[in-house]
């Protein structure tokens, strides 16, 4: 039977490979839960095989339930009736056996019915859905709605939603986006007043929400309607009753198999999360920070399955005599396409670590307050690490899957853009990638405030300084290339001044900087073999003529667009 955990070498290499016993120590809190619980691990090694074991369990179910069935899930979408959102046969059927194998509460603390799960391994599960079928996006909302109520919700409100959420008894949503206010969550104006009871009621009309129709949501609303911009919002938890109604679900170009709602509030019931006037600088950032994460490992899913359908097809399809894989034009896009997408799969367990490091040693810290002299100063480098890695390879990952479904259709030629092969699907998949949870645009610029900080210096050098004997002449052309980026990125500052320049190359510094990040992260896989070695080789061999033509562009083009503006 296929299974999309043992038939992917590259997530098995980092599961064994990365190095995360630290991590779990710290985010086992020195294995205190064994063996009280029957899942907890005794050791980092016991923890790694309940990874692997449970990895090798959703890549079966990925593999059976999922990828056979997205075409048809695709082919029929979802409809409203009655004000219910009617998913398609095999999203209700996947979401029932992924409840029955107790994979819902993935993320999620053991006292509440969950594995526990880091977010690395989160990442490389969402990775494995994403390859099946991109729009069974649930299973990641319930991990990012679950995990933000265990961060920040009260104990009462956890003891009432996190066992329902583990057992998929409820599905969740997060509910942000309104018609005046989509990258500018500033701008929400959704009201919460206090009734004479003092229970908190929302009106007002949200739209472009995945899964609107979630039994158990958190809202972004004004609760301070004289407090301007994002000093008025508030963070709600929402139980689904009377007094929300589902206008209507969005016809959408792809992931079909998800429901897109636009909601109508009308003195809905909710409560108080949190802290009030804390909702977009605190719990929604962080929030959406998490679902940047699951979106990137969503794009190298996408990636994956769009390489392997090419790689197929190329294999198979004979012209001229032969197959279309041995000549080099459509050899270069199948290879070009494999290098990207192990060099963004490192990327992304990369930032996951750094997040599940910050995250650890937060909650350790905690419980362990006579170590912080000792460690304080790693949790704050992991979080600046997480706080840039997380929306460069959200960016990069978005835009690669792109690139990769895009080219998978190429290789198809004709076919691929008939909607009997399954490229056709994810392409139209893949687009959304790069929109929703904050567009590229808008990754690189928080991105770019890891660039003047100095994070990105930090994380480079930091790299540049590992052991690499078995490729000793690789590391000085990632030297050479970054002594390029830095000609770059101190020019763009020098002209920088008024922030206008720095923000049109954003996208191109930090395009370099991820450029750099990869090419040493890619080295350090290339301890394991020559496959590794040859994936790294490749991709630095045309390192520095990318970083060149970046920096350039930063050196020539800039001022040319700003001063000749065309509208």
């Amino acid at each position: 039977m296929k299974n999309y955990f043992l038939d992917n070498p590259d997530i098995q290499f980092h599961l064994k490979h990365q190095d995360l016993d630290r991590m779990i120590r710290w985010h086992e809190d020195d294995f205190a839960e064994f063996p009280a619980y029957p899942q907890a691990p005794e050791n980092e090694g016991d923890a790694r095989e309940g990874y692997a074991l449970v990895l090798s369990l959703v890549g079966e179910l990925c593999a059976r339930c999922l990828g056979p069935k997205a075409g048809e899930v695709d082919q029929q979408g979802t409809l409203l009736k009655d004000n219910e959102v009617i998913f398609p046969a095999p999203t209700q059927r996947a979401w029932e056996l992924f409840a029955q194998a107790e994979l819902l509460g993935f993320s999620l603390p053991r006292k509440y019915g969950g594995l526990h799960f880091p977010a690395t391994i989160l990442c490389m599960a969402q990775e494995m859905i994403a390859r099946g079928d991109p729009s069974f996006l649930n299973f990641g909302l319930q991990q990012d709605i679950a995990l933000a109520i265990n961060k920040f919700a009260s104990e009462e409100q956890k003891e009432d939603c996190l066992p329902r959420l583990a057992r998929g008894e409820w599905d969740a949503s997060m509910i942000l986006t309104e018609p005046e206010a989509g990258s500018d969550l500033q701008a929400v104006s959704l009201r919460a007043v206090q009734d004479d009871r003092g229970q908190w009621r929302l009106n007002g009309v949200k739209r472009f929400i995945t899964n609107g129709c979630g039994k158990l949501a958190l809202v972004l609303a004004r609760s301070e309607p004289e407090a301007p911009g994002g000093r008025g919002l508030s963070f709600f938890l929402y139980r689904r009753e009377e007094g929300m109604t589902i206008r209507r679900l969005e016809h959408k170009m792809g992931i079909r198999g998800t429901a897109t709602c636009e909601l109508q509030f009308n003195q809905a019931p909710a409560e108080l999360l949190g802290e009030r006037k804390r909702g977009l600088t605190k719990y929604t950032i962080w929030l959406l920070n998490c679902a940047r994460l699951g979106i990137a490992a969503q794009g190298i899913g996408i990636a994956e399955a769009a390489w392997r359908e090419a790689r197929t097809y190329a294999e198979k399809r004979i012209q001229f005599g032969r197959p279309i894989g041995e000549f080099p034009a459509v050899y270069e896009m199948l290879a070009r396409m494999q290098v990207e997408l192990e060099a963004g799969r490192s990327l992304l367990y990369t930032a996951s670590r750094c997040v599940d490091l910050s995250e650890a040693l937060e909650s350790y810290l905690e419980k362990h307050p006579e170590q912080k002299p000792g460690l304080i100063d790693e949790k704050k480098k992991y979080g600046n690490y997480a706080s840039f890695l997380t929306p460069l390879v959200k960016a990069y990952a978005s835009e690669m899957a792109n690139r990769a479904a895009s080219a998978a259709v190429q290789v198809h030629g004709g076919s691929g853009y008939m909607k009997e092969f399954a490229v056709e699907r994810l392409f139209r998949d893949a687009r959304v990638t790069n929109i929703y949870e904050g567009t590229t645009q808008m990754q690189v610029a928080a991105a770019l405030r890891g660039l003047l900080s100095g994070t990105a210096e930090l994380l480079l050098d930091e790299l540049d300084g590992g052991d690499y004997p078995h490729a000793p002449e690789l590391p000085p052309k990632i030297r050479r290339a970054r002594q390029i980026f830095q000609e770059a990125f101190a020019l763009a500052k020098e002209k920088g001044d008024d922030r206008q320049f720095l923000s049109f190359h954003a996208r191109r510094l930090s395009e370099m900087a991820g450029e750099l990040i990869m090419a040493y992260l890619l080295l350090g896989d290339a301890h394991s073999g020559p496959d590794k070695l040859k994936i790294a080789s490749l991709f630095i061999a045309g390192l520095e003529p990318r970083i060149r033509f970046l920096a350039e562009l930063v050196k020539e083009e800039g001022e040319a667009f700003l001063e000749n503006r065309l509208f």
